[in-house]
């Protein structure tokens, strides 16, 4: 329903449209997350302080924001940020139509970059806020009790199939260590001496991994029950705290929080799509002169046709663990490439059009490739890291190529 309500906004009010609900939905967004954190302190705050519970956070490792290993098979160290991250963040904000079209949008050049700057300042400290209401939510179910899994339909299946005896045993298990959490946090909150706050740290460890087991032992049984069910519930963590602790005028402003979101991010992206199909496939290859009356037209339902695309590949992409994960991940796939022809294109002039095209589809075969096998287990890479190989394989085989067309052909031997 969202999809559709996004498509008949977008279609019928174009770019305009799109831009004004965007400012709309993200004074939503951010006005929702700051009631949400105010909700989360005042539950919270009658435990312990935010320092402690920050504090309780880093020991469960919910705010470890940076690891310095150097192996690539990691996905997310400060190299794979600072380096391949990099590579994303240019390509995105420098090459994406979603992104483009918001600084062609401006009145001029000074309010398109007054754009760029303002989402170069805020964007980190917004992803900072949002990510820091996560941590605070897990802290929130240390001092009050969570579900064993936050999708309930999963678990009410489970209710009424034959292993629900070994579900109620899980779940006292799972109850008694929520409770053993609970105390252990609250002690070493209030303990001083630093020996004991030390084993406090071990035991607050210990419980954390078992209540974990206890979980995944609850996944298990899903999958016994029925292997077609999900037994992934992170994207209903927050939803479950809103529904069951928040008032209900509340309640209502954060689901719209949600939706907004969704829309903000589709919104532009049809959009986006929907001019690229039209400048560069419509006007190019299939009607190269026709009335701006017919192209609107055409644009029209080319952004339909996206969005039901996109409906499609939502509901194929809501079986994925980290559906944000996953549209990065699909992103890294491309970005690389696309930001290497950028670069070339700017900074080497001696290329030519045939030369980065085809070190484009190497680099991209390239990319491709290396994400098959990735997932195959024939060997490990951080997928951040598929940014950087396509940026140098475009950019260095585009310009070794170019010296192979400046080679002088080998005349032929007269006969």
């Amino acid at each position: 329903s969202t999809g559709i309500l996004v498509i008949i906004y977008t279609v019928s009010g174009g770019t305009k449209a799109v831009s004004i609900t965007q400012k709309q939905q993200m004074g939503v967004i951010m006005g929702g997350m700051f009631v949400a954190f105010g909700y989360i302190l005042y539950y919270v705050t009658d435990f312990i302080n935010l320092k402690d519970a920050i504090d309780v956070a880093g020991i469960l490792g919910k705010t470890d924001a940076i690891d310095f290993d150097l192996s690539f098979q990691k996905r997310y160290t400060i190299w794979s940020g600072l380096m391949a991250g990099l590579v994303l963040q240019l390509s995105y904000f420098g090459t994406d139509q979603s992104q483009v079209q918001r600084y062609l949008g401006g009145k001029n050049v000074k309010e398109s970059r007054m754009g760029l700057m303002f989402n170069a300042i805020l964007k980190i400290p917004m992803q900072f806020f949002i990510l820091f209401v996560g941590v605070m939510v897990y802290v929130f179910y240390i001092f009050y009790t969570p579900p064993i899994h936050f999708n309930d339909q999963s678990l009410e299946v489970i209710r009424e199939s034959p292993v629900q005896n070994q579900l109620i045993a899980i779940e006292h298990s799972y109850n008694d260590l929520i409770l053993e959490r609970k105390n252990i946090a609250l002690s070493y909150a209030s303990e001083v001496n630093v020996s004991k706050k030390l084993k406090l740290k071990e035991d607050l460890i210990r419980i954390d991994t078992q209540q974990e087991v206890r979980r995944n032992e609850v996944k298990d049984l899903i999958l016994k029950v029925d292997s077609k069910l999900k037994t992934k519930d992170s994207d209903f963590v927050f939803l479950t705290f809103i529904l069951n602790y928040l008032p209900h005028g509340f309640i209502g402003l954060l689901i719209a929080v949600i939706l907004s979101a969704s829309m903000s991010s589709t919104a532009s992206e049809l959009n986006s799509l929907a001019s690229t199909s039209t400048v560069d496939l419509y006007k190019r290859m299939i009607k190269r002169k026709d009335t701006d009356k017919n192209y609107l037209i055409a644009s029209k339902w080319i952004t339909f046709t996206w969005g039901g695309l996109a409906i499609i590949f939502a509901f194929i992409a809501s079986d994925s663990e980290n559906l944000i994960e996953t549209v990065n991940i699909i992103g890294s796939v491309f970005y690389g490439t696309i930001l290497g022809i950028f670069l070339v294109a700017f900074f080497i002039k001696r290329v030519q059009g045939n030369a980065v095209f085809i070190a484009a589809i190497v680099a991209e075969s390239v990319v491709i490739a290396c994400h098959l096998l990735n997932v195959n287990g024939y060997f490990t890479i951080g997928y951040l890291w598929y940014n950087a190989i396509g940026v140098l394989v475009t950019v260095i085989l585009g310009w070794l190529l170019s010296f192979v067309q400046e080679m002088p052909m080998a005349s032929k031997p007269k006969s």
